[in-house]
C-alpha cells in the first residue's frame, strides 16, 4: 500500500467564543488539513494547526515540512511496513511535531482502514465512549463563574479552567466558579506555565486549605523548569500535570524518572502523532502514571484522531476534547459524535471522516 498522493490546504473557523489562557487569545482556529490517497483507493486524513507559543509550528512551516521533506521520504514508502515509515517520520526531520502529526494521523487512518477496523481498535479497543470535560476560557471572575454556570447546565461535569494570568485573580476566579457550580463538579485548572514555583505552591495551598477541590493543576510553571514542577508537586497534595513540560518520550522519561509530575498531559501536536504518544503512554503506565489526552484548537478531524487514540488505552483515564464545540461551523463530517460530554465512535473504518470541507480562502499544496 503506497501514497499516491500527498496533499494539503489551509482551512479557518472562527470560534463561537474567544479562547483565552495565560499564553494567547484564539477567535478563529486555523488549521492544515493533510490528505493522504493510497494506490488501492483508500484516503487517509490529518490535521495540524499552527500553536506557536507551544510547539513552535506556523502554517507555512508546516506546509513546509510535509510537503518539502515529508512528502518526499513518503514517496517510495510501502504503508503496511508501518514501523519503518514511523521511524523515519521521526528521524528526518528534528521538531516540525504538528507537520509530523498531521501525516502520522493520516497513516493510521489507512491502516486501520486496510485492516476493516476503527481506528480506536485497530490501537487496542479499550473503551468504545469517553467523556470530555469543558473548558472555561481565563477572563474576570464573574464572566468565568457565568461561564462555567453555562457548561454545567449544558451537561458537563468536569470543567477545565484556566488561569495564570496572576495569582490573586486567579484564586477570585476559582473561588467565584465553585460557588456558581456548586461542590458535585471537578475543577481541573491549567496555568499554562504562568505561575512560578513558590507562586504555584502558594496558591495551591491556599486552594487547599480552603477547601476549593481542585482535582488537579496543569503545568503550573515554566515548561523548561523540571526542577521547579517537582518542588510543586512535593509541596502540595493536589496532583500535578506535565503538559508543555512533556514532548517527547525522553522527556517523559526524565519527568517521570524524577518523579516531577503525578499526570501527563499527552497531546498529539506535542508529540508528533500517534506512533510516538503511545510510548509516552507506555512509559508512564509502567510507573503508575496515568495520563490525560488533550489537543489544541483544532476541528473535529484532529480531535478524532486523539480520541480514539485515548479510547484505545486503559492507562488513558482523563479526556480534553472540547475544542469542535467552540467552533462556529462545522467543516468535517463524520469522525466522532458528540451528545453533550459524551463522545462515541461511528462504526466506519479509520477515523470515519467522510468530507472535509476546504476553506474558501484556504490554499492547496
Amino acid at each position: 500500500m503506497k501514497i499516491a498522493s500527498l496533499e494539503t490546504f489551509r482551512a479557518a473557523v472562527p470560534l463561537i467564543k474567544p479562547f483565552k489562557t495565560a499564553l494567547r487569545t484564539v477567535e478563529t482556529a486555523e488549521t492544515i488539513i493533510v490528505k493522504m490517497t493510497c494506490d488501492n483507493g483508500i484516503t487517509g486524513w490529518g490535521e495540524a494547526p499552527p500553536t506557536h507559543v507551544i510547539t513552535g509550528d506556523s502554517k507555512d512551516s508546516i506546509e513546509g515540512a510535509v510537503n518539502g521533506i515529508i512528502k518526499p521520504f513518503l514517496a517510495d514508502q510501502n504503508l503496511l511496513n508501518y514501523e519503518s515509515v514511523f521511524q523515519g517520520l521521526n528521524s528526518i526531520l528534528v521538531g516540525n511535531s504538528s507537520a509530523k502529526a498531521a501525516v502520522d494521523m493520516a497513516v493510521y487512518d489507512c491502516l486501520s482502514q486496510h485492516a476493516g477496523l476503527p481506528l480506536y481498535q485497530y490501537l487496542g479497543g479499550f473503551k468504545s465512549e469517553i467523556e470530555t470535560d469543558f473548558t472555561v476560557s481565563v477572563n474576570s471572575p464573574v464572566e468565568m463563574g457565568e461561564d462555567a454556570e453555562k457548561y454545567i447546565n449544558d451537561g458537563f461535569n468536569v470543567l477545565k479552567v484556566k488561569v495564570g494570568k496572576d495569582v490573586d485573580t486567579d484564586l477570585a476566579r476559582i473561588k467565584e466558579i465553585r460557588r456558581r457550580v456548586g461542590d458535585g463538579i471537578k475543577i481541573r485548572l491549567d496555568a499554562n506555565q504562568g505561575w512560578t514555583p513558590k507562586e504555584a505552591v502558594r496558591i495551591i495551598r491556599k486552594m487547599e486549605d480552603e477547601g476549593l477541590g481542585i482535582e488537579l493543576v496543569e503545568q503550573p510553571v515554566h515548561a523548561s523548569d523540571i526542577q521547579g514542577l517537582k518542588q510543586v508537586t512535593d509541596s502540595v497534595d493536589t496532583l500535578i500535570m506535565a503538559d508543555e513540560s512533556i514532548f517527547t518520550p525522553k522527556q517523559a522519561f526524565e519527568v517521570l524518572q524524577t518523579r516531577s509530575a503525578d499526570l501527563i498531559n499527552i497531546k498529539l501536536m506535542k508529540a508528533g502523532g500517534i506512533y510516538q504518544a503511545e510510548k509516552i503512554n507506555a512509559l508512564a503506565e509502567v510507573c503508575g502514571v496515568e495520563c490525560m489526552v488533550g489537543s489544541m484548537i483544532e476541528t473535529r478531524l484532529g480531535i478524532t484522531a486523539a480520541a480514539h487514540f485515548a479510547a484505545a488505552k486503559k492507562n488513558i483515564t482523563r479526556f480534553d476534547f472540547d475544542a469542535p464545540l467552540m467552533l462556529a461551523k462545522e467543516i468535517i463530517q463524520g469522525g466522532i459524535h458528540y451528545s453533550g460530554r459524551k463522545i462515541t465512535f461511528a462504526e466506519r473504518t479509520g477515523l470515519g471522516i467522510t468530507v472535509v470541507n476546504q476553506d474558501e480562502k484556504g490554499s492547496k499544496s
